[in-house]
């Protein structure tokens, strides 16, 4: 039997309603990718994001017109807001006055220690948390010079200096990240500064790319980082409807057995015994059952080799043939159905078990 790893021990704070850090559930965080500025449209994407689970969302907010939208946005959302700031220190002060229950900022490009003053003590009065987000990309030069590239142990170095920083002005709500669209570089990075700090930190492989590339870079990155117990939350960057990073979370949160959210689809890859259209039935029952929470194992399999097997092993299942298939549910054979209504037939067994 596998064993669990043992979460690293961190800091609690609270994004909004959400627990983060000190033993809470890993949280899933996502961007939204629409302008904030464009109320109506941002708020239909984080409504599609809250129904899909995601629990923290961020926003750009990149003028003082999409922090004012940001108010609104906030007025008509119950899921907490995170205001994504850099530059503008004034900004940053917008978005608080405007109800956000978090900010992203990069202290080497917001202003220095009197702007970083400024945030930190209005974030302190309103006790709203402030992420760090280093990134491989945009890394203090000293740093730079020093180590000759954007290493973990440069991340690191710039991670504590802004540390540091915010801890001399009294302000401990903090979360850290340290971004790299290298994946080994991020791994270990995160594993050098979970040594070093006991703030919650947000993983994430920064730019990791399309859905095919970026879950790869993400399930391995961010995998074996909650594999060793590191991480409190974390978000699956994707060039990408930013729904389908939420679906990929929760998919690495499930293999790493963290928590389990949706269906567990079991599908075989298909070869040539394949008598079924086994790709159009996964993509309908898929998507059929993809605002369902509860978490049955569901098995559709394409042929009689493993089929049979695999269906028995899940809560409910079909195993195909032919033209037919045979649903499977708890290990007992049901009936036979014709292959034009297995999906359908699926669906609704799969919506009774989980009511």
């Amino acid at each position: 039997m596998a064993v669990k790893a043992k979460r690293n021990s961190t800091r609690r704070i609270h994004i909004g309603t959400v627990p983060i850090g000190g033993g809470a559930p890993v949280a899933v965080q996502s961007m939204t990718n629409t302008d904030t500025r464009d109320v109506l449209a941002t708020v239909d994407q984080i409504e599609r994001l809250s129904t899909a689970g995601c629990e923290i969302i961020r926003l750009a907010i990149p003028d003082q017109e999409a922090a004012t939208a940001f108010g609104e946005i906030k007025s008509r959302v119950e899921t907490p807001l995170i205001a994504d700031i850099h530059f503008d220190y004034r900004l940053a002060l917008a978005a608080l006055e405007k109800g956000a229950d978090g900010l992203r900022i990069n202290p080497g490009n917001i202003g220095g220690r009197k702007a970083i003053s400024k945030i930190t003590e209005v974030a302190g009065d309103l006790n709203v948390p402030i992420r760090i987000g280093v990134n491989s990309g945009s890394l203090h030069n000293e740093v730079l010079e020093k180590h000759g590239r954007p290493s973990p142990e440069a991340m690191v170095e710039s991670a504590l200096m802004n540390i540091a920083l915010m801890e001399d002005l009294g302000f401990e709500q903090m979360k850290i990240s340290l971004k790299s669209s290298n994946v080994l570089d991020t791994i270990r990075a995160y594993e050098l500064l979970s040594e070093k700090v006991k703030y919650p930190l947000h993983l994430g492989v920064t730019e990791a790319g399309t859905l095919i590339s970026g879950t790869v870079k993400s399930a391995i990155g961010i995998g074996q980082l909650l594999s060793k117990g590191i991480g409190d939350t974390f978000r699956v960057s994707l060039t990408r409807d930013p729904v389908e990073e939420v679906r990929v979370a929760y998919e690495i949160l499930r293999a790493v057995d963290l928590r389990h959210r949706g269906p567990e689809i079991i599908s075989c890859p298909t070869c040539g015994r394949c008598e079924i259209d086994l790709f159009g039935l996964v993509e309908k029952v898929e998507e059929a059952l993809a605002t369902i929470e509860a978490s049955p194992k569901v098995a559709i399999m394409g042929c009689v080799v493993n089929g049979p097997g695999e269906a028995r092993e899940a809560d409910i299942g079909v195993a195909g043939g032919r033209g037919q298939g045979i649903l499977f549910k708890k290990g007992e054979i049901i009936r036979k159905i014709p292959e034009h209504k297995l999906a359908d037939i699926l669906i609704n067994e799969v919506k009774n078990l989980v009511k």
